[in-house]
């Protein structure tokens, strides 16, 4: 099934998980067609890598942008949105994940955690300009996490701990929403563990803390909510109206009397909760798709593979038809339309009775 403006667009291919150092993955142009051939339309591009998009010249120059446009459609694609999960999650780092986290940010940042900050901060304001510049309406972060390491109330957390956190998280984010207000551009946050921002409580405290910016909306990505027991189809009832971006990702969760959900420090292979390829998992996507159809859900079906179990090459390839056999062309009309009548205040009124 082809794109269409009445519903979800796809299939769409998140590439971090493919760029790498060999061919086709090594550049924009290889790697998109790569991405055509597989039978994508779309490619979800992030950020950091110089080789794929350099943001500080996008966010500054519009012939760049243009050149990057052009040369994705010579390919087969089209950029469906930006992704700055690195950057973002610099935003807001707790110092037990300094060492961690340093890995993100260029190496004269390590080890000076104001500057990684600012700098993180610097790369979003970026993102947001060269979003507009691409025409695009909405791009995909990370929150970062100040409260992530107290996410279990044990030992018991002081009174104010989590409200100074958000209120904090808050503090940084909102420069960055206003930039994206002003470029036009939807700032979704990946509702992920590791962040603060990971289940629906925690969207909610977030955006009281930035007093509901209109531009702070949701990357609904199922198998992360799987994964925590959530309604991930509920999900989608309650917050539809701030979804803005879709990870098409599967997941399992098999617990047993060894381990739950919280994995027992287990690698990914031998954890209860895992991720899979498209069709592998547990996640009814018939249902999803269906549900962000009927709630007027207009943007990109994009896959982002993660497996424990199968191999790259073949989850990608797998991912597009996947995808494609699940896009929804909404309807024009009603299905009984063929035995409608025509009507009017007057024949109403009639019909009921209540004409004199």
């Amino acid at each position: 099934m082809s794109d269409t403006s009445s519903g979800i667009r796809g299939p769409a291919i998140f590439l971090a998980q493919f760029i790498g150092d060999e061919a086709p993955f090594d550049g924009l142009d290889a790697i998109a067609r790569w991405a055509a051939d597989q039978g994508y339309r779309g490619i979800q591009l992030p950020t950091h890598d110089p080789r794929f998009i350099d943001l500080e010249r996008a966010a500054e120059s519009q012939p760049y942008c243009d050149e990057l446009k052009a040369r994705c459609a010579a390919a087969g694609v089209e950029i469906s949105e930006l992704s700055t999960h690195l950057q973002g999650q610099l935003v807001a780092v707790h110092p037990a994940f300094d060492e961690l986290f340093d890995g993100f940010a260029p190496a004269e940042l390590h080890g000076d955690p104001e500057a990684r900050t600012e700098w993180a901060t610097a790369q979003l304001k970026l993102a947001a300009k060269a979003s507009q510049r691409l025409g695009l309406k909405a791009h995909a972060t990370f929150s970062g996490a100040l409260l992530w390491p107290f996410f279990y109330p044990w030992p018991q957390r002081p009174a104010g701990l989590v409200e100074e956190g958000f209120a904090e998280l808050g503090r940084r984010w909102r420069p960055i929403l206003d930039a994206f207000e002003e470029a036009g551009v939807d700032l979704c946050y990946e509702i992920h563990p590791g962040e603060d921002l990971h289940d629906g409580a925690s969207f909610e405290r977030f955006l009281e803390a930035v007093d509901h910016h209109p531009r702070a909306r949701i990357l609904y990505d199922p198998s992360h909510l799987l994964l925590q027991q959530l309604d991930y189809l509920g999900f989608i009832d309650r917050y539809h109206e701030r979804i803005g971006m879709f990870h098409v990702k599967d997941a399992e969760f098999t617990p047993d009397a060894r381990s739950g959900v919280y994995g027992g420090y287990q690698g990914w292979v031998d954890r209860p909760g895992r991720f899979r390829s498209l069709g592998d998992g547990q996640v009814d996507f018939k249902d999803i798709f269906s549900r962000l159809t009927q709630y007027g859900y207009d943007g990109w079906a994009v896959l982002e593979w993660e497996c424990c179990l199968k191999d790259a090459a073949q989850g990608a390839a797998e991912g597009a038809p996947f995808i494609a056999e699940h896009l929804i062309t909404r309807a024009g009309r009603a299905f009984d339309d063929f035995a409608g009548q025509d009507t009017s205040p007057a024949r109403n009124r009639r019909i009921l009775g209540l004409a004199r």
